[in-house]
């Protein structure tokens, strides 16, 4: 999508602190963490949010899954864990739409969150 600020960023139009990419997904630091880990893991393909997704995107979302938890246990989060979010639509605070995973760790996370 031509004005998707994270397709933009995946794309490199937008500069952004990458930590991971490959062919179909890109992670970067968040511009405003909220732990001492914490990154977006987002596919390159424009999906809205996860209301949005279909049983054809399955695999996709395993890989997003699977990456994000790579990635946190990559940043020295393994063994104590942390926490990864799904926003979606106006109720559930989502900011950019374009499905994204907030992976947050390095701390103890507080719930209910905000």
């Amino acid at each position: 999508m031509a004005d998707c600020i994270f397709c933009k960023i995946a794309a490199g139009k937008i500069p952004s602190k990458k930590i991971y990419e490959d062919d179909e997904l890109y992670a970067f630091h968040d511009i405003s963490p909220q732990a001492p880990v914490h990154f977006l893991v987002i596919p390159k393909k424009h999906i809205s949010n996860i209301m949005e997704t279909s049983s054809e995107d399955s695999a996709l979302l395993g890989r997003l899954l699977h990456k994000a938890q790579a990635l946190l246990s990559e940043r020295g989060c393994a063994e104590k864990g942390g926490r990864f979010v799904i926003n979606c639509k106006s109720d559930g605070m989502q900011t950019v739409e374009h499905i994204h995973i907030h992976v947050l760790g390095g701390r103890v996370l507080s719930w209910p969150p905000g």
